[in-house]
């Protein structure tokens, strides 16, 4: 079985679509999305109609800021969950699909196990909020307290930078390793990196490609500035939002 695992979408459209066309050309056989469809990004109805076609998806903390109030968010992402829940509350398109884009958004899982696989957007220790960053290697009793509670392999987003952590306290970047890694006895941390709003200095799409215990590293090139001038026009969606998709930052 060939799964492809996508995160941290954000409401761009134009990076989800070069993703899925990557995704098909390396012949999945399903997808998982670990969260965060929706935040940031100026499509978010599409992006949910596109996701709701994935075998797996988690609820993400900008998923979920867009059902409820938005709590610890800064106030630009604040300001564009309130713009993307109108865009979701807005009239129009094929009957009933509001709702059913509320209804797939308010029905998301925190958590998916498979055998000895655990799929979050955040962490295993809190699934939904908990940043796991390179530099955690660092702080092993947080690392010791997250590895405590997976069963074998945790794959997760969240913090939009790709790479495996290793319960003896190691990081790896897929640039590192080549972009690929062998699960083996000892447990591991996959981070898929992000589809929509990447983080690790590389403007490209980054998601990953799961198939007889090796993670594959895929980035993919995607119109950037098509996404950034769609933000720029949003007086709701700061600049910035765009502007820091084209380094990757």
């Amino acid at each position: 079985m060939k799964t492809a695992l996508i995160s941290d979408i954000h409401s761009n459209l134009a990076s989800l679509l070069a993703v899925l066309a990557d995704i098909e050309s390396q012949g999945a056989d399903r997808i998982f999305c670990l969260g965060d469809i929706v935040g940031y990004g100026p499509e978010p109805c599409e992006c949910i109609d596109l996701v709701m076609k994935c075998e797996v998806c988690l609820l993400g903390n900008h998923d979920q800021g867009a059902l409820f109030d938005p709590e610890g968010f800064n106030s630009g992402a604040e300001r564009a969950i309130f713009w993307t829940r109108s865009q979701l509350e807005a009239p129009g398109g094929t009957p009933g699909q509001s709702d059913r884009r509320w209804e797939f958004l308010g029905e998301l899982p925190r958590n998916y196990q498979e055998d000895d696989l655990l799929f979050v957007h955040g962490s295993a220790r809190n699934p939904l909020n908990e940043y796991v960053f390179p530099e955690d290697t660092y702080n092993r009793r947080k690392m010791e307290k997250i590895f405590a509670l997976i069963r074998k392999h945790s794959f997760q987003g969240h913090t939009h930078v790709p790479g495996v952590f290793t319960e003896d306290y190691r990081f790896f970047s897929p640039d590192e390793i080549d972009n690929e890694y062998r699960l083996g006895d000892e447990k591991t941390m996959v981070n898929v990196g992000s589809v929509g709003q990447p983080r690790d200095g590389d403007p490209r799409a980054c998601y990953v490609i799961l198939e007889d215990s090796v993670v594959r590293f895929r980035r993919v090139e995607y119109p950037v500035e098509e996404t950034v001038e769609k933000i720029h026009a949003v007086p709701e969606l700061d600049n910035f939002l765009g502007d820091r998709l084209r380094d990757g930052r």
